[in-house]
């Protein structure tokens, strides 16, 4: 025999949620109750009662001690043991004999599977069913409204009001409800039709400052690819040192080795007492550039120990061979003109271009 104590009764209506007293519930496992209620045919957890889970507080029908439970007949109407219950709540005006039939069977059907039907009956060319056979089917009564008003709201008729009017409209119109959010993690759309709201970021400081952030890095990332593409159409243009310069006029220049030109040009200007030349600084080991030790008297590279003397010959260290002399000559003007394009070499155990013409300036 089926247990009607209050206490049985309410836990029938709770199904998988936690008696009270109980701590607050989160949307997910709300969602994952109304889902299950859903599926099962149920009654759904009505605005009031989705609020109170969330707060933490009892629903309107229930108590700690289980005294306003809901009526017998409610309840009856909730689980769906008592056919007999449900086909007398169920209107008998505008109802066929063939809906009649499926309603004395007690089973209620789902919402879905009312929308099935009537696509069917679209098809067949038979008429679609109209308000009060989908609420029959339903298994809901058919004026929810006619309650008293003092008494607390229950849990059933509510779901009921929101099931049938939903039901009614996918049955008329064919069309499937929109949904506004983003659905709870791990339920379907439908959750969110049946009252539970989805919950975004909250509009705080932290996070408006995490979206300009969030939009800066996007704009940043297209500026640097809008220069990017556009530095692309640009020509690449080589600037290259000069090749030819002067140097002044050989009067000013003393016996021995001047460094003055040798960041700008990277050249020595040597003077000895019957000729000017220029050498052209640049090691012939590796290519780096050696330092002028006066006190030495001899050129000495940084990078691998090659020796020269005065004037750029080689006396130690890896330097397979002289440094190379630049062409000079006099220009109009009476001073001497340089061309570091063209110089003149001694390579090793071959004859010298050392007193080639334009290798030096007599004096």
């Amino acid at each position: 025999m089926a247990d009607d104590s209050p206490k049985s009764v309410v836990n029938s209506f709770l199904e998988h949620l936690p008696p009270w007293p109980r701590k607050a519930l989160s949307n997910s496992l709300i969602a994952m109750e109304q889902t299950y209620r859903q599926r099962e045919g149920l009654p759904l957890l009505t605005d009031a009662d989705i609020e109170a889970l969330k707060a933490g507080q009892p629903m309107l029908w229930e108590s700690g001690d289980a005294a306003s439970a809901p009526a017998p007949a409610a309840t009856a109407a909730a689980l769906g043991s008592a056919g007999s219950a449900a086909a007398t709540s169920a209107p008998s005006a505008g109802i066929s004999e063939e809906v009649a039939k499926w309603v004395a069977t007690g089973k209620k059907w789902s919402k879905s599977a009312i929308a099935a039907e009537q696509a069917g009956r679209g098809r067949k060319g038979l008429p679609a069913l109209n308000d009060a056979e989908i609420t029959a089917l339903l298994g809901e009564p058919a004026t929810p409204a006619a309650a008293p008003a003092a008494s607390a709201p229950r849990p059933a008729a509510a779901a009921a009001t929101v099931t049938a009017s939903a039901a009614a409209s996918v049955a008329r119109s064919g069309e499937p409800t929109k949904y506004v959010g983003t659905p709870a993690v791990g339920t379907s759309k439908a959750v969110a039709g049946v009252g539970v709201a989805s919950v975004g970021p909250e509009n705080n400081e932290i996070n408006r400052q995490r979206r300009r952030l969030v939009w800066s890095t996007v704009a940043a990332f297209l500026a640097a690819w809008f220069l990017a593409f556009f530095r692309f159409f640009l020509p690449r243009t080589l600037f290259e040192p000069v090749t030819s310069f002067k140097i002044g006029y050989a009067e000013e220049y003393d016996l021995g080795v001047e460094t003055k030109w040798q960041q700008k040009y990277r050249i020595w200007v040597d003077r000895t007492p019957d000729r000017l030349f220029v050498i052209y600084a640049r090691c012939t080991h590796l290519g780096c550039t050696p330092d002028w030790k006066p006190s030495e008297d001899k050129f000495k590279c940084p990078c691998h120990g090659s020796g020269y003397d005065s004037e750029g010959v080689n006396f130690e260290g890896p330097a397979p061979r002289p440094m190379d002399r630049a062409h000079i000559e006099r220009s109009p003007d009476g001073q001497i003109l340089v061309d570091v394009s063209r110089l003149y070499q001694w390579p090793k155990g071959q004859p010298s271009q050392f007193n080639d013409d334009g290798s030096y300036l007599s004096v």
